[in-house]
């Protein structure tokens, strides 16, 4: 895509437009949806919408440092990449792609354990330089076996962390991709045929990679590669009687960092940080899995609270903008994940739609520290500029922004 194109997309929705005019629609509706009526995807959203600015212009924030340590790694930005399965579907090495995006801005990307690319090409393609900037997802699976596999892998490709996701125990049901049809790989009957013909340009761009689209992670020697066949077996490793015990055993097996992924429960937390992980992040799916759980942002201060500092604290789900990114850091998160925003830059524009997302939710984020009257990402937990929303039903009585 032209430079000026790009830079005409001046927010995340409006990539999220242009994503929509490039994207045949059946693709378009698996980033975009979430489970049965979608309301925990919306209330992920308008969550953000329960808490206002309030701004100390007169602090004085004339430079303003964007960057946090997490994990004992320094980062350039509190927006991080998160998980998102199948990104090499929406544009040729989409893993890649998005993962050098992320790299250059100087912030960590998360490799989904359903990504087209395998985690060890990701890891060649990145290098040693980056090996902290890459993390990996794992479930567990009923072969568990192939958890410590997947540990074991991420171990020797030289990843900086292992994220556990726990809230996926069963598929949840998401009714835009029965309406289109959508299947992995691409139905085409009539109505495929014409939802695809529609947008040529994607057709074109991925004819050579569509026939070797494949859950890269899951292929093993002598197995059939057929992405249809992996994702059967996919779905029947999902193991609902997972536990306690599951955590334990990772931690035991996994020196390195272990994040918790999919926890909204303060005292689920809690208990996550005594078992020994060194990070939360508060998760509802992107709203994909339960439909009617809490919106992580609301969930996000309980489980601050739970935790007490002990570990990081992180916030997956609904941001949109930068100032998004700012009342969460406010509500105590360490860093934000980002997911549908870098899959929308990447249809757009590959590696520079990615580049794209992040650029505009720093600048976002750096304008309303300036505003706001904070110069250090670091230091908005602090500064108490972010309070409940004049209408809300739990603003304290007598609190500033309560009724």
């Amino acid at each position: 895509m032209p430079a000026p194109a790009l830079r005409a997309a001046w927010s995340v929705q409006a990539l999220r437009a242009q994503a929509q005019a490039r994207l045949p629609r059946p693709l378009f509706d698996f980033i975009d949806g979430g489970a049965e009526d979608e309301a925990t995807l919306r209330a992920n959203e308008a969550a953000f919408d329960d808490w206002a600015l309030l701004p100390r212009p007169l602090q004085g924030a004339a430079a303003r440092d964007l960057s946090v340590t997490l994990l004992g790694q320094r980062l350039a930005s509190p927006v991080l990449v998160g998980p998102t399965g199948l990104a090499g579907l929406f544009w040729p090495q989409g893993e890649i792609a998005a993962a050098r995006a992320a790299a250059a801005r100087g912030t960590v990307y998360c490799l989904s354990h359903g990504s087209v690319c395998t985690l060890e090409a990701l890891a060649g393609a990145l290098g040693p330089q980056h090996a902290a900037l890459r993390w990996m997802q794992v479930f567990v699976y009923r072969d568990r076996g192939f958890t410590r596999e997947l540990a074991d892998r991420a171990r020797a490709a030289g990843y900086g962390a292992l994220v556990l996701t726990v809230d996926n125990q069963l598929l949840g049901k998401r009714e835009r991709d029965l309406a289109n049809g959508f299947a992995i790989p691409p139905r085409f009957g009539p109505r495929q045929w014409l939802d695809y013909a529609r947008r040529p340009a994607w057709w074109w761009r991925m004819r050579r990679e569509l026939p070797r689209v494949t859950f890269g992670n899951y292929v093993r020697p002598g197995e059939p590669e057929a992405v249809a066949h992996l994702a059967g077996r996919m779905a029947g490793m999902l193991d609902p009687g997972m536990g306690w015990a599951d955590l334990q055993a990772l931690r035991r097996h996994w020196s390195g960092p272990l994040l918790v992924k999919g926890l909204l429960h303060p005292d689920d937390a809690a208990r996550a940080v005594a078992e020994g992980v060194d990070g939360l992040v508060v998760s509802n799916h992107g709203g994909r899995q339960l439909d009617g759980a809490q919106a992580s942002l609301h969930a996000l201060p309980a489980v601050v609270q739970a935790v007490a500092g002990r570990v990081p604290v992180l916030l997956d789900g609904g941001i949109r903008r930068g100032s998004d990114v700012f009342k969460a850091l406010a509500l105590g998160a360490a860093a934000v994940l980002v997911g549908r925003p870098a899959l929308w830059g990447l249809a757009v524009a590959g590696h520079d739609g990615v580049a794209r997302v992040l650029e505009l939710l720093d600048d976002e984020l750096d304008r309303t520290m300036g505003l706001a009257g904070v110069a250090r990402a670091s230091d908005i937990v602090a500064a108490g500029l972010v309070v409940p929303a004049r209408g809300r039903p739990d603003a304290a009585p007598g609190a500033p922004g309560s009724p």
